[in-house]
């Protein structure tokens, strides 16, 4: 038997309530959303379990080295949010694997495009200090004006990438 899956929520719910997800993350923690930090901190923190001494020294990744990777707000908040987004999915009947737009292109050709866009947009994150969520929600909230343009810039960018790989 094959669960329908539930219909999406309306977008301004979820709108109304990602702000005051926001909000309430202001209130209680003093900082807003944000996880491309925890990125850099894993790499640290896996940096320090091979080459302490060459993390420790790096002006970067040294600032954020810790010896305990669960020792941060951040990463109990990419905890939760892989944890809420699997539970959601689940309770939804959305629960599967599935590579989208494979079966035009390829299923190596549309992995290797993912992979290659998810370390550009990475790296300008880590450029820009911030991303989506961090520097655009957050920022946002906090009126901002980088937050403003990187806005501006994501989707600029965005429409544009969008046409030049349309049908990977």
């Amino acid at each position: 038997m094959t669960m329908i899956p539930k219909p999406f929520w309306n977008p301004w719910l979820a709108g109304v309530a990602l702000g005051v997800t926001l909000l309430a993350t202001f209130v209680l923690t003093g900082h807003g959303l944000g996880a491309t930090g925890f990125t850099t901190r894993l790499s640290a923190w896996l940096g320090l379990q091979a080459a302490p001494e060459a993390i420790q020294a790096n002006a970067y990744l040294g600032a954020m080295a810790r010896p305990d990777i669960l020792d941060g707000w951040i990463t109990w908040q990419v905890i939760g949010v892989f944890a809420g987004a699997l539970l959601a999915a689940f309770l939804a009947g959305r629960m599967r694997v599935q590579l989208d737009g494979a079966t035009r292109v390829g299923a190596g050709k549309r992995i290797a495009t993912a992979l290659i866009g998810g370390l550009l947009a990475g790296f300008g994150a880590r450029i820009a200090a911030g991303c989506t969520s961090g520097l655009g929600l957050s920022g946002a909230a906090t009126l901002s004006i980088a937050a403003f343009v990187f806005l501006g810039a994501f989707f600029v960018t965005g429409l544009i990438a969008s046409r030049l790989v349309k049908g990977v």
